[in-house]
């Protein structure tokens, strides 16, 4: 006989038997019910999820998605079309330092700007861009292209080679420009836009003061 028998029961600390025993039925009910507990929790929590990142997606997504027509269509049933070629310019879930990485627009779809031959965009974007700026000049204002499609290479430089001469490290360099790579300039339909009537505002937060940006 153990060493707890011989205690009285009114005086013993821990009895011998905590529960009461249950029966196979009860022990069944208790498992069903535990089981059935864990399998709405995860059925719920993968509901939460799903539906928050298709939503997340769907509107990161949706402006590349909306530069073409919905109905697009192609001669050639084994061409891209250009709602393809916009839906694969959206952003990868690939990042660094902040930036999401992008693809180059192919060469054939850029062209140079008629107010500013040295910059080039998708041939859509350079009329949308051209037109708006004519309107603006209408208007009394003067918008001036400053920067369109860059190549890798060239955003190398303005990455790596201005961190150099900055003495700047990676992550202060990416809160004004992207690395090689992931910079929506790539895609050929981001330009930077400044006031001709101020040029000392160029590419600077006080372009938000300007007749243009208004």
């Amino acid at each position: 006989m153990s060493s707890l028998n011989d205690v009285p029961e009114a005086a013993r600390d821990i009895p011998l038997e905590v529960n009461p025993p249950t029966s196979p039925r009860s022990r069944n009910w208790v498992w069903l019910a535990g089981t059935l507990g864990t399998a709405a929790l995860a059925a719920g929590s993968f509901v939460a999820w799903y539906q928050t990142t298709q939503v997340a997606n769907a509107e990161f997504n949706q402006p590349f998605r909306g530069m073409v027509s919905s109905d697009s269509t192609s001669e050639d049933a084994d061409a891209p079309t250009s709602r393809d070629r916009a839906v694969q310019l959206a952003p990868t879930s690939r990042t660094l330092l902040g930036h999401r990485a992008y693809e180059e627009a192919p060469e054939d779809d850029l062209v140079a700007l008629d107010s500013n031959p040295e910059i080039r965009l998708r041939t859509a974007a350079a009329e949308q861009f051209e037109a708006m700026r004519r309107a603006a000049r209408e208007a009394g204002h003067n918008l001036t292209p400053l920067s369109g499609f860059r190549t890798q290479e060239e955003q190398e430089y303005l990455f790596f080679g201005i961190k150099a001469e900055r003495g700047q490290d990676a992550h202060t360099r990416a809160e004004v420009s992207a690395p090689p790579g992931y910079s929506e300039h790539h895609t050929g339909y981001a330009i930077d836009i400044g006031d001709g009537n101020q040029p000392d505002t160029h590419l600077s937060q006080d372009f938000e003061e300007t007749e243009a940006f208004k």
